[in-house]
């Protein structure tokens, strides 16, 4: 199946596997060995089986009948939560829905999503796994002593809530620096920020945690639970996030379950405790997520079997 995906980004053709920042789309397109293209373009003379659109988050409005006339099959990849084109204007929030409606089918990144895009009218909706691509990292392998939230503090990534159950644990505490950055953020003396950096540089950097900690009511593709499971990091997150269930049964609590994770956050203090879930998700990760899984279900879910 000859693939190619849009987005907003600047990229195209292939990306290579050694990618500095090959993200889960990245990943997606490298394991198809797909081919890029801004969403405003037009391949030159190019023909597809299958376009798969990403839809800009802050500029929604995509032609998909466009995108037919030179690929055979068109989807639409869920881009953040499913929720978050209820926060565009009325005439945008119509324009995406019809853009669903006009595609072939929807992907979408979590089995919690499914319902919804098909409650909305999609008739084909498909789970499109996340995906990390691990040529040239290596997984950690000794234990070290400090532990990483997965994200800033607002709304979006929880991480106030993530910050209260890292306390539990007792370990110094890191977090990454993402777009949504408070500036005062710098000022909470127990939190060391991270640079930002590439996404290589930091599946690199994680491998130097203990436990990751990432309480983020905002489900999408869930990197932060599979990028802990690949190091084997036992990772504290909530239900209804694919990542999270699959690879971190045992560290898994209900959305807003604070007190729970806080109890997982200190039995996680006993040594067997620890190695039980670090076993358990270094093991469901090589079940679950590697890439040649992933490409199983890709040819099982899109009947590509050539």
């Amino acid at each position: 199946m000859k693939v190619i995906f849009f987005s907003e980004g600047q990229i195209y053709g292939k990306v290579p596997r050694t990618f500095e920042n090959a993200r889960t789309e990245f990943a997606w397109s490298i394991a198809l060995d797909a081919d890029w293209s801004p969403i405003k373009d037009t391949p030159r003379g190019e023909k597809y089986d299958l376009g798969i659109v990403i839809i800009p988050k802050n500029n929604p409005q995509v032609d998909i009948n466009h995108f037919k006339t030179f690929c055979d099959k068109v989807a639409v990849m869920q881009e953040g939560p499913h929720w978050y084109f209820q926060d565009y204007t009325i005439e945008q929030q119509f324009k995406y829905f019809n853009s669903l409606m006009e595609a072939d089918w929807v992907y979408c990144h979590n089995e919690s999503d499914v319902e919804y895009y098909l409650g909305l009218g999609c008739e084909d909706v498909r789970v499109m796994r996340s995906l990390m691509i691990t040529d040239g990292l290596v997984p950690r392998n000794e234990w070290g002593d400090g532990t990483m939230i997965g994200g800033n503090f607002v709304s979006w990534y929880g991480g106030f809530d993530s910050y209260m159950v890292a306390r539990e644990i007792g370990n110094p505490i890191s977090a990454p620096s993402m777009g949504r950055k408070q500036e005062q953020e710098d000022a909470i003396e127990d939190i060391q920020y991270l640079a930002y950096m590439s996404w290589r540089e930091w599946i690199t950097c994680l491998s130097q945690y203990n436990i990751g900690v990432h309480l983020m009511r905002t489900h999408a593709a869930g990197t932060f639970a599979m990028n802990c499971g690949f190091h084997g990091i036992p990772c504290i997150g909530y239900e209804g996030l694919d990542t999270q269930q699959i690879l971190h049964p045992l560290t898994t609590v209900k959305v807003g379950d604070l007190q729970g994770a806080k109890e997982i956050a200190k039995k996680l203090k006993d040594e067997k405790f620890y190695k039980l879930c670090s076993e358990t998700t270094q093991k469901r990760f090589k079940d679950f997520y590697t890439e040649e899984k992933w490409l199983e279900d890709w040819k099982i879910l899109n009947g590509d079997n050539e």
